[in-house]
């Protein structure tokens, strides 16, 4: 019988540090996505609050508790990563196992936004994307999910297929920026 060894999306590519900014994948231990049902978001909403010790977020936006996030990803919907989901949020919501279709990325350090402003379209610096805020646009050409956890730390989620593609895109631009750095 052969031996299975299960490995992250990530493996060997990560942590990468270039600069000051560090790359490294996060492997919770799942990711769910929340849909709530047709009028049941205040009730979902309180359901996460009673299970996990958070709320559903609103849109572009993030919440956090000692063991959860939960993720703005979308109309109506919601990644609520971390240890796996109550069962009791069923009721008020469809809940979809995603622990193997993303990839989470990390980048912290100073001039995670200037790494990040080579890659996606949208405004990532500070005073438009605070802490506790979630987007979901492009890296690259990549589908991502963005969401910034502290001042100088961002996690970017992307499709568990295009693990190598988004830390070669990410590693270049750190790249990039550390070169820029040094120049001046």
């Amino acid at each position: 019988m052969a031996s299975l060894t299960a490995l992250t999306p990530a493996q060997d590519l990560t942590p990468i540090t270039i600069g000051g900014v560090t790359l490294s994948e996060e492997v919770p231990e799942a990711i769910a996505a929340l849909m709530p049902y047709a009028g049941q978001t205040k009730a979902l909403s309180a359901a996460l609050k009673e299970a996990h010790g958070l709320a559903l977020p609103g849109p572009n936006r993030m919440t956090k508790s000692d063991s959860h996030r939960a993720t703005w990803s979308g109309l109506d919907q919601a990644f609520l990563i971390g240890p796996p989901p109550a069962s009791e949020l069923a009721t008020h919501s469809a809940v979809v196992d995603q622990s193997d279709a993303w990839v989470v990325l990390t980048l912290e350090g100073k001039g995670v936004e200037d790494v990040l402003a080579r890659l996606t379209p949208i405004d990532l610096r500070g005073g438009s994307f605070k802490r506790g805020h979630a987007a979901r646009s492009l890296l690259g050409h990549m589908n991502a999910v963005f969401a910034r956890d502290a001042v100088d730390r961002i996690t970017i989620m992307v499709f568990r297929s295009m693990a190598q593609t988004a830390v070669h895109e990410l590693e270049e631009a750190m790249k990039g920026v550390a070169a820029r750095a040094s120049a001046n």
